[in-house]
């Protein structure tokens, strides 16, 4: 029997109260890269098929993007104007737009949730911040507390190049200071501009990454404050998961070059992750237990395919999953934040129902968690 957490004399537990999102303004559809990339295959009818078999079978209609001559507005150096061809801006190029757009995408995923969550800025005792796409210092912990008017006592924390499933650890770290202290707010933010790294190559390893990636943020407000949660559906925190796969190590990587970042998705990612993720989520007693919502990160078409087959899910246990990489592409650590939001916005939740969340990194690391839907006891006065 599970406890509640609201019973009588039942320490709070910490909980997602709120989640916020943001995305560029330029959107690209999916015909529209793929050919470019098509084009950059000139003359190679062989290598012009297998672009449009990678870009075809993504299961993304659009994605945004912090690059608007990839999306057809003006010009810049990420598209030849001669050619209309992909270009190759050097690390510092890509580096230094990703130092100039990403903060405003940090603040407005956390301002968004903030609001949701009628949490004043100035309430927010630690900030967590996520990105694996750019650096600069100081970082996007110590600009949401400029941008935002945080505390500047707030403390600052930032996990960097950790991938697509480092919102989970993020996420497991804010719950952790909300045991030791149950008065703490954490802001979790996580910005992802992965298309500032798009690679003009007809390799299908580096193809994988340019067929699905995108741009977005997204912010969570962790607390064990009940009075945060009152009125509103949360997500009450239970345990988290961590497993490093049996290979893996060399099929997703995530490694840094003269001309951006490069990122290696090969197709054994796929199946690596059907053949163990049962495995990996083992701790959450999934068979006894089963979860009625699953919040995956949808890291591909194929790898939502594998995690269905390998855990016999309805098909459609992860529909949320598959609108968030319809409607947005893999958006890296954000995107589990995404579809986290969608869960939480489903119009037939119920209280007690469990959900699972699961994500997918470099390594290759399973990370997840357990989450408990609770429902408003009251609105707040």
């Amino acid at each position: 029997m599970v406890r509640d957490a609201r019973d009588e004399g039942s320490p709070p537990q910490p909980s997602i109260v709120a989640l916020g999102t943001a995305v560029p303004e330029t959107v690209i559809t999916q015909d529209r890269v793929r050919d470019l990339f098509v084009a950059h295959a000139a003359d190679d009818r062989r290598a012009a098929r297998i672009v449009r078999a990678v870009f075809d079978s993504a299961a993304i209609d659009s994605r945004r993007t912090v690059v608007p001559e990839l999306g057809g507005r003006g010009t810049g150096p990420f598209v030849d104007r001669d050619t209309g061809r992909i270009g190759v801006p050097s690390t510092a190029a890509r580096n230094s737009r990703y130092a100039a757009a990403a903060p405003d995408l940090f603040a407005a995923a956390a301002t968004e949730a903030l609001a949701a969550a009628g949490v004043a800025p100035g309430a927010v005792t630690h900030v967590i911040t996520v990105s694996c796409t750019g650096f600069f210092a100081p970082g996007p912990e110590f600009r949401l507390v400029t941008d935002l008017g945080l505390d500047p006592t707030a403390q600052r924390y930032h996990l960097g190049f950790q991938g697509c499933a480092a919102a989970i650890p993020a996420l497991r770290m804010a719950a952790q200071f909300c045991t030791a202290d149950p008065t703490a707010v954490v802001l979790v933010v996580s910005a992802e501009l992965c298309s500032l790294h798009i690679q003009a190559s007809t390799h299908p390893d580096q193809l994988v990454s340019s067929a699905i990636f995108a741009d977005g943020a997204a912010a969570a407000i962790v607390s064990a404050d009940p009075e945060l949660s009152r009125g509103r559906p949360y997500l009450e925190i239970g345990a988290f998961g961590t497993v490093i796969a049996s290979e893996g190590e060399a099929d997703m990587r995530w490694t840094i070059a003269d001309a951006g970042f490069d990122m290696t998705l090969t197709p054994e990612v796929p199946r690596i992750v059907g053949r163990e993720v049962r495995a990996a989520l083992s701790g959450h007693d999934i068979d006894a237990d089963p979860p009625s919502r699953w919040a995956v990160h949808p890291g591909g078409r194929s790898i939502l395919d594998r995690v269905e087959s390998a855990l016999d899910l309805s098909d459609d246990a992860l529909a949320t999953s598959r609108a968030v990489l319809r409607r947005f592409g893999n958006m890296s650590s954000a995107t589990i934040l995404f579809v986290l939001r969608d869960v939480l916005g489903a119009p037939d939740l119920t209280d007690g129902e469990r959900v699972l969340a699961a994500a997918f990194g470099p390594g290759l690391t399973v990370e997840s968690a357990s989450l408990r839907v609770r429902m408003p006891a009251e609105p707040r006065s």
